[in-house]
């Protein structure tokens, strides 16, 4: 790749490293420069640039973080469109993050072009919750490094994976010594429940019994056949030949591992009885904090083996206590919502009331389009998407719009004052939007070769705290549809009025707009004439 300065008069074509500004214009840094943008820089008195030109060997940042993406890909997990050479993985399902951290350690070492970077191996993750972001750097990288990046990721299965919670019946055994507050025991039992229910599990049975080798193990007998067993001890383990794992092995079961390097939950015990897996609980566990006991247990519940090698690697990163540059006190920090990392939801809101007064008698948004009625085609690209709902404006002959829609997974808004014009469609749809979106996606019924592609990628680049929050796709530099706008937009969304939309809010904060350039000419096709019908028809 060749870097630096660059005439105008030879930028044609170059990557743009620096953001210019032409007029009431912003060119962001990234963008290619058309012809277009080379008059207008040039209008603006800009002699030259610097840029980037890609040589036969490079991989653009977009398609290179596309790939190695595709190569990290585990089970379990999803991927965004590329946008300024970053993909990002999400989580499809509740369960533990799996890394081959030996494997990802040699990708990053490849080259200082490509990076890949993931949440802690084992972490705890929610569907929709990122899990690792590839960034390629540079403008390009070269296509041996992408190669060898690929190969790594690929080589020896997955290299990021989510194992998945698997439900399962859970038994509970609980000693007591003279003295014991039944109040406890109760209560130890909800904290219980309520961690294996947050793991898709049921606690299936619960007993309890004095605290001696006798009691324990006779119990133990009786859950022989059962699954996943907890022993909760009215007095915490403080040695191997002590009165827990003395009656696991009792009860003809044996002790596996005694104590951990995570602090809360030193003192824990795993072991099996048959094929059930046992594990004496440290003290902290009748807490809801987060302690020891919850990392062996999510893995347990995901299938994954927990020797004692790797309960002794959990040092790093175990000490859960409270520590001097904690920002909040340990209480009010359980209290605060966690900030997770999750990938943005987006609503589509499809525009179909129009009248269609250009096209005579037909109603354009019914017309057959490779055997599916026009708005459909838009439909079915919003729902196959990306997008977190779809939702429908109709008006203009609305029962034969409904019902072209069929049974799709789509909320349906009828504006019955859709002859007054966009404004009011556009404003009875973003009512609708759900109120956990962040941002929406406005998208024509009369642009059928709109893909999921293209809002998958406006998606990806929306990104409001990196200035990205109104996403125009562009074809060879012109402007095109759908546009997606964030949420703080739609108070001046809903103000417009008569039978404009909201794209003069693109000039008036061009400080937000990426533009996001498209694979073809899609979002610049929509069906106003009857001459256009027929050549989409083939006609």
């Amino acid at each position: 790749m060749r870097f630096g300065s660059t005439p105008l008069a030879e930028a044609e074509g170059a990557i743009l490293a620096h953001a210019h500004r032409a007029g009431d214009r912003v060119f962001k840094k990234g963008r290619v420069l058309s012809s277009d943008d080379v008059a207008a820089l040039d209008a603006a008195g800009v002699a030259e640039v610097i840029a980037a030109r890609l040589e036969a060997n490079d991989v653009g940042e977009d398609a290179a973080a596309d790939r190695v993406a595709a190569a990290c890909l585990g089970p379990g997990l999803s991927a965004t469109a590329p946008f300024t050479g970053r993909c990002n993985l999400y989580a499809e399902r509740d369960g533990v993050v799996v890394v081959d951290r030996d494997r990802l350690d040699a990708l990053n070492l490849v080259d200082e072009a490509v990076t890949v970077a993931t949440l802690a191996p084992f972490a705890r993750v929610a569907p929709r919750q990122m899990v690792a972001t590839i960034k390629v750097i540079p403008f390009a990288a070269p296509e041996g490094v992408v190669a060898q990046c690929e190969a790594l990721a690929r080589d020896g299965g997955p290299l990021i994976r989510v194992a998945p919670f698997r439900g399962r019946a859970v038994a509970l055994v609980q000693t007591r010594l003279p003295g014991t507050k039944v109040a406890m025991l109760d209560k130890t039992t909800e904290v219980t429940r309520a961690r294996l229910e947050a793991l898709g599990c049921t606690l299936a049975d619960e007993r309890r019994c004095e605290h001696s080798i006798e009691a324990l193990a006779a119990t133990l007998e009786e859950l022989r056949d059962g699954g996943l067993i907890l022993i909760n001890g009215a007095s915490a383990i403080v040695d191997r030949r002590d009165v827990i794992p003395a009656a696991i092995e009792a009860a003809g079961g044996t002790v596996v591992h005694y104590g951990m390097p995570v602090d809360p939950g030193n003192l824990i015990l795993t072991g099996a009885l048959g094929d059930a897996p046992v594990l004496g609980l440290p003290g902290c566990a009748r807490s809801p904090r987060l302690n020891g006991f919850d990392w062996v247990l999510e893995r347990l519940v995901a299938d994954l083996e927990v020797t004692p090698r790797e309960i002794m690697a959990m040092g790093t990163g175990g000490l859960l206590k409270e520590i001097a540059s904690r920002p909040l006190p340990r209480g009010q920090a359980e209290a605060a919502p966690a900030e997770v990392p999750a990938a943005p939801r987006v609503a589509a809101l499809v525009l179909a009331a129009g009248q269609s007064r250009r096209m005579g008698a037909i109603n354009k948004l019914l017309a057959d389009i490779d055997g599916v009625p026009m708005v459909a085609h838009a439909v079915d690209a919003a729902l196959a998407s990306q997008a977190a709902s779809v939702v429908v404006v109709t008006g203009h002959e609305q029962a034969r719009v409904a019902a072209a829609l069929g049974d799709r997974n789509v909320t349906v808004v009828h504006n019955p004052d859709y002859a007054a014009g966009l404004s009011t469609s556009l404003r009875a749809g973003l009512a609708a939007v759900p109120a956990d979106c962040q941002a929406v996606a406005i998208c024509l019924g009369d642009m059928p070769r709109i893909a999921a592609r293209h809002l998958d990628r406006l998606i990806a680049a929306y990104d409001p705290l990196e200035g990205r929050a109104i996403c125009v796709p562009t074809w060879r530099g012109k402007r095109g549809n759908p546009v997606l706008f964030d949420r703080r937009f739609f108070a001046e969304m809903t103000d417009v009025e008569g039978d404009t939309g909201a794209r003069h809010l693109i000039g008036e904060h061009g400080e937000v707009v990426a533009e996001v350039a498209m694979d073809d000419d899609a979002v610049l096709l929509d069906v106003d004439e009857p001459e256009a019908l027929r050549a989409l028809a083939g006609e």
